[in-house]
Order: structure tokens, then C-alpha cells, then sequence
């Protein structure tokens, strides 16, 4: 009859299970000793109903390791990883999630693996039957005694055949008249012992010094990428390719540890809203037909009309607000020794949130008095004299001594109120005229035209006289160093709201530092500089490639584009000459009459092709750098348009939406962001970029 299925060593096992070949010179031989096993500590992740074990780094192993072997007899051994995002409960065996929610994840002290059977990842057997492997491995080797047969907690059986050939069997099948091989029943799995001999890449760990915080706010829906992936998973991203960077970028700064590395926190706001029912409400009125694509839409695109709600406003800049203080308390707790900046960066609408909140923060009032101190006098006079200007337009000029002997200047003419008009003795028909120009230009006066009003006077404004949604906007408990906005509509926005320039001399009340950072067929981002100089065109400064050139197709481009030029200017040159050949040769009789009008001919002609040359696009560029676009970004530039890729370069209708969500993952964006942060603690990149400034 043929073998039963519970015979092991049948057919090719047998082949298989031939005694050990002789360890190989420089090797140990395994009847001469045992050597522990080193465990690796791993967390369990599940996606999409998938689990995967994914190691610690190495120092985050070490600490639990560590830990593990200091505190077996305390209640509760709490261990800080992943540079202090996640916390490992070591007696619950969890990691724990600090900034944000997310599921409690398995952790695992690992020494044995098998591979799996879907995706040939290795997965670790549990602590209890690991130390049973391990025991049974000692003895096989001091003994040299192998083929050592064990069961599993799930009655799978794993056989020892020598150091090198271990092997996990599925369960038995019941028996039955034809019986079945454990080949018949599948493939043995592989069964391996310490990490060192399973192909996984363990990271080194992050650097423990944290210098600067970036807090980071989503745009539209709970996706942030192409990938349909959450913030948090974006943002791991952003961090991770910052440490790329570093180690490529910064690396003499690193040697010398003047620098650790810059930790970024996502900041979500979508949950919040739409947990105020909002979702049921727009589910009752929402219609039965192509549902994916309304809910889509219910769950995405209505939230930029949620942010146009003064209700619904209301609340997303309550939770962006709160929640990034609520982060900024929780990081200073568990980092007490932090002395680093704080900056803020934010994606598609989550940018014009910021820009919101920043616009409307007030400067401490001690700050104000030192700033004001030294150019009170003059900017009183500049005032009073603006307040005369705009009554003698009004024809009310003969009240301009009263205004003056009030210190009226033209931020508190645009803060009065009838009441206070009256009180300085003004008729009625002045009032009028007067109230009824600061209603009409009151717009102009909230914090971006004309930059005289500071933001401070936003509240006092009736609501439909605001450039922006009306709501009561929080204050942060930092000031940021710098705002970095990706693939940002606030230009669309400002000028829908009726904003149609951003006076140079305006910036933003606590933040000195801004950044407008979008790639070329980002179909939702918009330019800033052009509302600040309207009357110039100029391109917005080209981001550097993090390698250091320009992208191969962009470099042939223009240089397409400069030969192109070369043989438009040598064959006008030739067209000159020919002419001025063809003019210098006249009759003799009339050489010394035509003189004068050939000499008027040679000079126009002379003169045309001149005034048509073409510069090559690199001489724009370089003074385009040098324009002063205002103090919004402290007198730098503020539009920074990344360079496409080879394959988006042939469609760009095709690329738009990669375009809007191609910024967690771009070296140049996380670069700009690293070289402008550590730019004002005073240290620079390795080498310049070329084209940067």
C-alpha cells in the first residue's frame, strides 16, 4: 500500500535528509559548540487585510532588547521608537502610535522564521515556539544529533535535518484509502534561523538629535497621493527621503554632528469634519446612481466648499489649529531638550488653511513696540498725510486739521465707526462720504493689498467686506520659521476673493518665511509672485535637480531652443550684410545725392535686426533670480516650479493629477525644504546647487 501521510521521511524527503555535508574550512562545526541565537525584534503591519512583518531598526532592537533583558519583572516597560513616534509596550507586546491613531500593532522578539507561502516573505514563528526550536536545535548540535522532528501549535511539523536544511511541513491531511506524500500536500516551506539569514533589510535607525519640526496639513479627502494612501503614510514618505537627503546633502554637517535631522508630524483635519454628521446629512440628499463617483465626490471635492462654509470653516480651522498645538505640547513633552524652529507645510487646500491662520495671528505686542519703535514717528506722518490725500479726494479737506489733531492716521480712519465721526464734531454729509469710502475699500485694507491695515483689524470688518470665509481664527501656540505651500491654489483663491495684489511691504504677521512650491502641470496650483508685481512677467525660479543638473530632456530643450536663437541672429546677421551690399553699390552719378538716405537706410536696417535678437533663456533667468518680489518670503523668491520627468514631458494633459500628488516623494521638494530650514541655523549643502539661490 503507498505511504500513509504521516510518514515524514518518504519519497524525496529521504533524498533530502542525507547526513550533513562537512563543514567547509573557517566554518564552525556544529558538534563543536552552540552559539546563541541573536533575536531581532519586529511589528506586525497589516494593509488591506494583509499582515507583514517588518523589522525595528537596528538601534530601536537594541533598546528593546535591552529593555526586555533590564525590566521582565516590572508591570509595564514603555520604549520609545521610530525616532519617538511609536511607543512598544513591552509586556503587552504592542506599539503604539504617540501623534496620531492608527491600529495597536503586534511586536515579536524573533529568532526562527519560515517563508511564507503567498509572497516569499519570511514570517516569525511565536516567542514560546521559537525557544522551542532553539532548544531543539542546541541539543541536535551539542549532541549531533539531527533530524529532529517537532510540532507546531498548529500541528505542522518541522523537521531539523542538519544547520542548513530545516524544513516546515503543512499539517497531515485525514487519512483516507489513497493516502497523500507531504509533497502531495504542498511545498515544504523553508524554515530559517536568526535574522541574519533571511533576506530582509533592516534600517539603521534615525539620528536622535532633532533640530528643527515641520507640521504637515492635507489637502482635499483622506487620500494624499495617487496611491490613494493616508497623510500619515505620506508623510513617512516626506521623512524618509529627508534622510536620504541628509546623507547625501549634508553630510560634512553629519560628520561634524552640527546637524541630526528635521522630524515632520502630519497634521489630519479631514476626520474631524467629517464626523460631525455632515456625511449623513449629504448621504439622505445624495442620488442612487453612479455611487462610487458621488461618494467620491461627497468625500473629496465638497470639502473645498465645506472651507467656503462659515460654519464648516469654522470647524476646519479649529482642528488644524488645535491639533497643531495639541502635537506641539505632546512633542515638547517627550522631547524636553528641544530648541529647535517650528515651520508649517501644507498641501493643496490645506495650504490656503494655513495662509488663513497665518494672516490672521497676531505679533506679541513686545515684538510690535520694537519693530514700531524706531519708525513710529515717520509711518505717523506717512499716515496723517495719506488721511489728507483721501479727504482732499473726498473735497473735505477743510477737515483735515481735525483728523489731525485726533492723530488720525489711515489705519484708524479705517477702524472708525459713525459714533466715533460724530464725536469729532463731523456733519452728516462728511460722515456719509467718509463711511462710505472706507465700506468700499475696506477690502482692500484686510492684510493684503494695500498692507497698511494690520490683520489685527480683520474682526471689526463687517463679514461680507472680508477677503477670506468668516470665522474666529485660532492662535498657534509657536511662530513658525517658515510655511512651505505644495501644489497651493491661494493665488485662485485670493483673487476670487477679490484680492487682486499683495502690497511688497506685506508679510505674514509670525512668519518670516514663505515658500510656494508646485510642479508645472499641477493643475490646482497657482502662482503668488505675479499679485505682488503685476506689472512684470517673469518666470517663477526653477528648483534644482537634487543631483545637481538639470533633467537630460530640459537641458536638450534649451539647448534646442539656444541654437535656434544662434541661427535666427547669424541669419539675420547674413540678411544685414547682404542688404548693406546690396545699398553700397548705387550708380555713380548718384553716389553723392543718395549719401544722406543711404546712410538713413544702413542705420534703419542696422536697427531692426538689433531689436529682435533673442537672449537666451538662461540670461532671463539669472536676472529673474534677482528680482525683489517683496517681504512676503523676506525679499527672496517665492514660486519654486520643479522640473518634469523624461515620460511626463510627452503629455502633460496625461501627468496633471501625478502633478498634484507627486510632492511627498520628490528629492527636490524635500531638498529646497531641508536647505531652506538649516539655512537659518547657518549651515548650507555639501556643494551648491547650480541654479539655486
Amino acid at each position: 500500500p503507498p505511504p500513509r501521510c504521516g510518514s515524514i521521511m518518504s519519497g524525496p524527503e529521504q533524498q533530502q535528509a542525507q547526513p550533513p555535508p562537512p563543514p567547509e574550512p573557517g566554518e564552525l562545526d556544529p558538534a563543536h559548540g552552540y552559539e546563541p541565537v541573536a533575536p531581532h525584534w519586529f511589528y506586525c503591519k497589516v494593509t488591506d487585510g494583509r499582515e507583514r512583518w517588518v523589522p525595528f531598526s537596528s538601534q530601536d532592537s537594541e533598546r528593546l532588547e535591552e529593555a526586555q533583558g533590564a525590566g521582565r519583572d516590572k508591570e509595564d516597560l514603555v520604549v520609545p521608537t521610530s525616532g519617538g513616534r511609536y511607543d512598544v509596550h513591552l509586556r503587552q507586546r504592542q506599539r503604539v502610535a504617540v501623534y496620531w491613531e492608527e491600529e495597536v500593532s503586534e511586536v515579536r522578539r524573533c529568532t526562527w522564521f519560515y517563508k511564507g507561502d503567498k509572497d516569499n516573505k519570511y514570517i516569525p514563528y511565536s516567542e514560546t515556539f521559537s525557544e522551542e526550536l532553539e532548544e531543539a536545535y542546541m541539543v541536535a548540535v551539542t549532541l549531533d544529533e539531527w533530524k529532529k522532528k517537532l510540532e507546531s501549535p498548529s500541528r505542522e511539523i518541522i523537521i531539523l535535518h542538519n544547520p542548513k536544511l530545516m524544513v516546515h511541513y503543512h499539517p497531515a491531511a485525514s487519512s483516507d484509502d489513497w493516502g497523500s506524500t507531504p509533497t502531495e500536500q504542498g511545498r515544504p516551506r523553508t524554515v530559517k534561523r536568526g535574522v541574519e539569514n533571511i533576506a530582509v533589510e533592516i534600517p539603521n535607525g534615525e539620528p536622535l538629535q532633532i533640530d528643527h519640526l515641520v507640521f504637515v496639513v492635507h489637502g482635499i479627502g483622506p487620500a494624499c497621493d495617487i496611491r490613494f494612501r493616508s497623510i500619515v503614510q505620506c508623510v513617512n514618505d516626506f521623512r524618509n527621503v529627508s534622510l536620504s537627503m541628509l546623507q547625501a546633502h549634508f553630510k560634512k554637517a553629519q560628520e561634524q554632528q552640527q546637524i541630526g535631522r528635521v522630524e515632520f508630524l502630519p497634521v489630519n483635519w479631514h476626520s474631524s469634519l467629517h464626523s460631525t454628521g455632515v456625511d449623513v446629512d449629504l448621504e439622505r440628499i445624495t442620488l442612487p446612481s453612479i455611487n462610487r463617483l458621488r461618494h467620491f465626490i461627497n468625500d473629496t471635492i465638497l470639502d473645498v466648499f465645506f472651507y467656503n462654509s462659515s460654519t464648516y470653516c469654522q470647524t476646519i480651522v479649529d482642528t488644524v489649529a488645535s491639533e497643531m498645538n495639541r502635537l506641539y505640547q505632546l512633542f515638547l513633552q517627550r522631547n524636553p531638550l528641544f530648541k529647535g524652529g517650528v515651520s508649517i507645510a501644507g498641501h493643496s487646500l490645506g495650504s490656503l488653511i494655513l495662509f488663513d491662520l497665518l494672516t490672521n495671528q497676531k505679533a506679541a505686542p513686545e515684538e510690535d513696540e520694537q519693530s514700531q519703535e524706531g519708525s513710529r514717528t515717520n509711518s505717523s506722518k506717512r499716515g496723517i498725510k495719506a488721511v489728507k490725500e483721501i479727504l482732499k479726494k473726498l473735497d473735505l479737506s477743510e477737515y483735515c486739521d481735525v483728523f489731525e489733531k485726533e492723530q488720525m492716521d489711515r489705519e484708524a480712519l479705517f477702524l472708525c465707526t459713525e459714533k466715533n465721526l460724530k464725536e469729532m464734531g463731523i456733519p452728516l454729509g462728511p460722515r456719509m462720504k467718509i463711511l462710505h469710502y472706507i465700506s468700499s475699500k475696506a477690502e482692500m485694507q484686510v492684510c493684503l493689498l494695500h498692507g497698511s491695515c494690520s490683520p489685527r483689524s480683520i474682526p471689526s470688518l463687517p463679514d461680507k467686506e472680508q477677503p477670506m470665509v468668516s470665522a474666529n481664527y485660532p492662535q498657534l501656540d509657536y511662530k513658525p520659521t517658515i510655511f512651505f505651500a505644495f501644489g497651493s491654489p491661494i493665488g485662485m483663491f485670493l483673487t476670487v476673493r477679490g484680492v487682486k495684489r499683495i502690497n511688497p511691504n506685506y508679510s505674514l504677521p509670525t512668519c518670516k518665511g514663505f515658500f510656494n512650491i508646485f510642479h508645472p502641470f499641477d493643475p490646482v496650483a497657482y502662482r503668488i509672485e505675479p499679485m505682488i508685481i503685476p506689472d512684470l512677467e517673469f518666470e517663477p525660479m526653477l528648483l534644482p535637480h537634487h543631483k545637481g543638473r538639470k533633467r537630460m530632456h530640459l537641458e536638450l530643450k534649451e539647448g534646442l531652443t539656444r541654437m535656434s536663437v544662434d541661427l535666427k541672429n547669424n541669419l539675420l546677421g547674413s540678411l544685414r550684410v547682404a542688404w548693406q551690399s546690396f545699398t553700397r553699390a548705387p550708380l555713380p552719378a548718384v553716389e553723392g545725392a543718395s549719401t544722406e538716405a543711404e546712410g538713413e537706410a544702413e542705420a534703419s536696417v542696422e536697427k531692426q535686426p538689433e531689436t529682435k535678437v533673442e537672449e537666451p533663456p538662461a540670461a532671463v533667468k539669472e536676472e529673474a533670480s534677482l528680482i525683489n518680489v517683496g517681504r512676503l518670503n523676506g525679499g527672496n523668491r517665492i514660486d519654486y516650479v520643479l522640473q518634469e520627468k523624461p515620460i511626463e514631458s510627452f503629455n502633460e494633459y496625461l501627468f496633471a493629477l501625478q502633478g498634484h500628488l507627486c510632492y511627498w516623494e520628490s528629492e527636490d521638494t524635500v531638498l529646497l525644504v531641508l536647505k531652506e530650514i538649516y539655512q537659518t541655523q547657518g549651515i548650507t549643502l555639501d556643494q551648491p546647487l547650480p541654479g539655486s539661490q
